[in-house]
């Protein structure tokens, strides 16, 4: 009997000691094997470039067939990564891969950074594509190092408007099926934190993505041209949107290239809010967008396009929404202009726009706001269609807004406010032309 007790607790010891070292996406049953890149050679010591030995271990993981590439606790300076399928990166709680500062090290082709004219002459800090199965995790951080790159970016906005000089992300993943990022931190990127582009299955849980509120175009998460992706948990505080789903193009056997995209229970502080765009061009279909906070960012929700890299969005859901300090809550404009808020040329069309025609045409159709409470620094927010190209079916219920001006409905049909308010302390709550609203109070045009 103590035989038999004795090989049952050695058997369920194994099977608990094979799940603890499972990485995220590993089959039951196998274990993983890690490649510790300390082991390799990396130092992790802050100053020692260390990218050789962790390419090594990311390398032999991907030749083993998968397993977990380990960093331990420290500082690991590195020029940029390439990740292979089927490989978890378990950065561990006080281990930070941190970018190195020398730009040339990001071009295709060495040069000049600042000579640059497009953000195709750079690579990522880590990328990697044609994948399945990567996992980014283990409660340490990945830094960009990015404060040498914005300074630049800055003095190019200021020189024009809406224009800043070409940088790499911090992360972009091609064509992954079940890509995970969990309990991990980004910051720091020179420009977008994460893109997950023409991926499918992807889930971005308890991540915090961290930039100065200043530093331009440092989007956190840019999910372009991906399928059931789930974005929940998330703490982020950046300098340009906090989500931004795009659609640049359409993609080979989908209808829409952006589908069922969900982000929920997320809080989102600096930033310019949870945007859709502003490419479209490839369609946006089934996005919903719950359980979210907005403090103090510089848009709430928005959909963004205009007539050059338009496309089809539809079947938009947002509920159970807090938003504080914003400006402001929505923005729905065929319209945009590059910039955010402050750029009035993508809030308002031009005074004789002339019709619009072919297949990069913003069309916003089927949107549904539900449960939403917001206070506004100054207007409530815009709905901009074209005048042969209306936005059309949106509909509120229980929105309360708050803000300084009202909002703008301007080429739009079907917009419907259900146990709604605005309320302003200046001027109308709305102000309307060609657009059919019901539910507030008519105004005087």
């Amino acid at each position: 009997m103590k035989k038999k007790r004795a090989a049952i607790f050695v058997l369920s010891l194994g099977i608990i000691l094979s799940q603890e070292v499972l990485p995220p996406n590993a089959a039951a049953g196998s274990a993983a094997k890690v490649f510790d890149v300390r082991e390799l050679g990396a130092k992790g010591d802050g100053t020692t470039m260390d990218t050789a030995a962790i390419q090594k271990a990311l390398d032999a993981c991907r030749d083993a067939g998968g397993g977990v590439v380990k960093f331990p606790t420290g500082i690991y300076l590195s020029q940029p990564l390439t990740v292979g399928t089927k490989t978890t990166v378990e950065i561990e709680t006080g281990a930070t891969l941190l970018a190195t500062t020398n730009q040339s090290d990001f071009m295709k082709v060495p040069g000049n950074w600042l000579a640059a004219t497009s953000s195709s002459e750079f690579i990522p800090f880590i990328g990697g594509r044609n994948l399945t199965e990567v996992t980014f995790t283990g409660g340490g951080v990945i830094d960009g190092n990015g404060s040498v790159w914005w300074g630049e970016a800055e003095k190019a906005r200021r020189k024009v408007s809406g224009y800043t000089l070409p940088r790499p992300n911090l992360i972009v993943i091609e064509r992954c099926k079940n890509l995970r990022l969990e309990n991990i931190t980004l910051q720091n990127s020179p420009k977008f934190h994460l893109v997950p582009t023409e991926c499918e299955d992807v889930v971005i849980s308890n991540v915090t993505i961290l930039a100065p509120e200043g530093a331009a175009n440092t989007d956190a998460i840019d999910p372009s041209a991906c399928k059931k992706v789930l974005i929940t948990k998330c703490r982020i505080d950046v300098g340009d949107d906090n989500v931004a789903i795009k659609s640049g193009k359409k993609v080979a056997g989908r209808e829409f290239a952006c589908e069922d995209i969900t982000v929920s229970d997320c809080t989102f502080l600096h930033g310019h809010g949870m945007s859709i765009g502003s490419e479209t061009a490839g369609g946006v279909h089934n996005v919903t967008v719950k359980n979210c906070t907005f403090e103090n960012t510089e848009n709430g929700i928005r959909i963004k396009s205009d007539v050059k890299r338009g496309g089809l969005v539809e079947n938009i859901f947002y509920s159970d929404l807090t938003m504080s300090n914003v400006a402001p809550a929505i923005t729905f404009t065929c319209y945009y202009m590059n910039n955010s808020a402050g750029d009035a040329g993508r809030r308002a069309a031009p005074a004789n726009a002339a019709p619009v025609a072919g297949e990069k045409i913003p069309v916003y159709r089927n949107i549904r706001i539900t449960n939403v409470k917001a206070t506004c620094q100054k207007s409530a927010g815009v709905i901009l269609g074209l005048p042969e190209h209306c936005i059309s079916n949106v509909v509120f219920e229980n929105v309360q807004i708050s803000a300084s001006t009202g909002l703008t409905i301007k080429n739009a049909r079907g917009i419907e406010f259900k146990n709604s308010s605005v309320t302003v302390e200046n001027g109308l709550i709305y102000k309307s032309e060609n657009a059919e609203v019901e539910g507030l109070p008519p105004v005087e045009h």
